[in-house]
């Protein structure tokens, strides 16, 4: 079985994160910002936080940030980025964080990662138990309607002149084979397995550890057609379709 961990591909995942023009900088992370809106003094644990990337954003806007990740490799590279000087850094399961003592922390980001974690419901109970009541998680992952691997894809009706979304599964969970590198021709292959779940699994899930849901909101892609017959249909598309979804909950008292 394939690992879910991305760190044999931590160099290159660092990478396309940090560039400019990456879907990480350029869309999410205006947005989780705008919806988290930190306080100085927090205390937020960023939960698979890979390479530290949005640890380190956090950490500028003030929060004392406590951050973890499967990946050796990963957290190597966040230790090693100086504008995460300050956040302890943790190697360790999502779904088991006991470096962190009950509710002791005020927010919890999950960024992109959901998707790649198979013990979902192990991860809520733990996240319910470090969480002070009242505090918030925030889930952001590819959009479970429209991006489920190798079930959606885009497609284009010559005759109506429109660009769609195809989707040829939903309902089902199912768990998907992935290629983390397709771009790289030459490079070994490594793979990653990915879950696909419906969103009334995640709402499912967050209310039997606690949590309600406060906020849901779909974002766009920011990317624009090259000139040519298709880039109207194709810009249309890509403001209908969204392709990422946070998922913001509450913790409730018991």
């Amino acid at each position: 079985m394939a690992s879910t961990s991305w760190g044999k591909v931590a160099g290159w995942y660092d990478e396309v994160v940090e560039e400019k023009g990456s879907y990480q900088r350029d869309v999410v992370l205006p947005n989780l910002l705008r919806i988290m809106d930190i306080k100085g003094g927090e205390k937020i644990l960023d939960l698979a936080c890979g390479q530290g990337f949005f640890s380190g954003e956090f950490l500028a806007k003030g929060a004392d940030v406590v951050a973890s990740d499967i990946s050796e490799e990963l957290i190597f590279i966040a230790k090693n980025n100086s504008k995460n000087n300050g956040i302890k850094f943790f190697v360790s399961p999502a779904d088991n964080i006991k470096f962190l003592e009950e509710k002791s922390v005020d927010k919890i980001a999950v960024v992109l990662a959901i998707q790649n974690i198979e013990n979902i419901g192990g991860v809520l109970k733990e996240c319910s138990r470090v969480l002070k009541d009242g505090g918030k998680i925030y889930f952001v992952l590819n959009h479970p309607a429209f991006r489920i691997p190798k079930e959606s894809s885009w497609g284009y009706d010559e005759e109506e002149n429109i660009q769609y979304r195809r989707m040829d599964a939903y309902l089902s969970e199912s768990r998907i084979k992935i290629d983390m590198n397709p771009g790289e021709r030459n490079a070994p292959k490594n793979f990653t397995i990915s879950f696909h779940r419906p969103l009334q699994l995640y709402s499912k899930v967050l209310r039997n550890n606690g949590f309600c849901i406060n906020t849901i909101e779909e974002w766009v892609s920011d990317k624009k057609s090259q000139s040519g017959p298709r880039q109207k249909a194709e810009d249309k598309a890509r403001k209908e379709f969204p392709m990422f979804m946070i998922i913001e909950a509450i913790k409730i008292n018991k």
